[in-house]
């Protein structure tokens, strides 16, 4: 089968595309025809190896120490059950469904095998393959980390890199929760959260959010790019600052301003569930949420979005169409 192959930790280049062979499903696996996968910052990370110091150690014992021992990246796929392992239930030959791939990964190949412990489940009827494929991260993290904001109705959020990947499901998902969304984003990506039904927008070029005067209920930094301490400035007392992203700096910061005031700082990694995965599924089917995909790459172009990814001009997703095109 074709396959995007990754052989070193480096830059985009690297990875080539390549014959391997089709892959067979243990007792508790499905063999998936992927039809679509796609790029996250995640992905990007990897290949490159730019990875958080409290996993660094441990994710490169597991991935490789001199070189990658799976050289096939991919974390989320939509595609079509072609076999299943005899002690998995709930799916047949034939069913289309979207999973994420684990840290095993390799969604980047015509053929993956899935663990049925994954979060999975039978693709929404209304979307394309391409737009599937962006569920189970980015929508999973979205979900979980909404859900750690204990919204309720008419309270304001702030979303700091509201228009990326976990940003624009985390708009709609908190909108259909009664929040007031503030979107913090770069100009250029600001129409797609008007797009979204979010409430306000703010260039982070032209207005910084921590000096502007207002207080929020809650801010969810997706991108962790900047201080957390000033960032739970803006928060109102009682408010919780959500972090995405696990810097010991921020976490520090945010855990000793947690301690010496009344604002709660909150970070923990989402649990891929696939029940959850069925709830996202279920209001994509409904019409209350949809994805947004930038733009689309064949699976020789793999290495042409991942450039496109790391230079952080995209809005929503980019996905990769690996067989067939625009398939329901």
């Amino acid at each position: 089968m074709k396959a995007i192959l990754w052989t070193k930790y480096g830059p985009p280049e690297l990875l080539k595309v390549g014959e391997v062979r089709k892959p067979t499903p243990n007792d508790d696996e499905l063999l998936i025809r992927v039809k679509a996968s796609t790029v996250t910052p995640g992905d990007c990370e990897i290949r490159r190896f730019d990875i958080h110091v409290l996993f660094w150690l441990p994710l490169r014992i597991y991935m490789g120490l001199r070189r990658p021992k799976r050289p096939i990246l991919g974390m989320e796929l939509s595609g079509e059950v072609e076999a299943v392992g005899k002690n998995v239930s709930g799916f047949k030959k034939g069913d289309q469904i979207i999973s994420d791939t684990g840290i095993r990964f390799g969604a980047y190949a015509e053929y993956a095998c899935v663990k049925s412990s994954f979060a999975m489940t039978t693709k929404p009827k209304n979307v394309t393959h391409e737009e599937a494929a962006t569920i189970p991260t980015a929508g999973l993290n979205a979900l979980h980390y909404i859900r750690k904001a204990e919204l309720k109705p008419g309270q304001k959020l702030l979303i700091k890199g509201a228009a990326g990947c976990f940003g624009t499901y985390a708009v709609q998902i908190a909108k259909l929760q009664g929040a007031e969304v503030t979107g913090v984003d770069s100009a250029k990506k600001l129409g797609i959260l008007h797009s979204l039904g979010i409430d306000h927008v703010m260039d982070y070029e032209k207005e910084d959010f921590t000096k502007n005067g207002v207080k929020y209920d809650v801010i969810f930094d997706v991108l962790g790019n900047s201080s957390v301490a000033k960032g739970m400035k803006s928060l109102k007392p009682g408010g919780r600052y959500v972090l995405a992203t696990p810097w010991v700096s921020r976490v520090l910061q945010g855990l000793w301003t947690s301690m010496t005031s009344s604002k709660e700082f909150v970070f923990s990694l989402a649990k891929y569930k696939s029940e959850d995965l069925e709830y996202l599924k279920e209001l994509i089917e409904s019409e209350k949420l949809k994805p947004v995909v930038d733009r689309k790459y064949t699976l020789e172009q793999v290495a042409e979005a991942h450039r496109y990814v790391e230079q952080g001009f995209k809005t929503g997703h980019v996905a990769i169409t690996v067989s067939g095109y625009n398939l329901f």
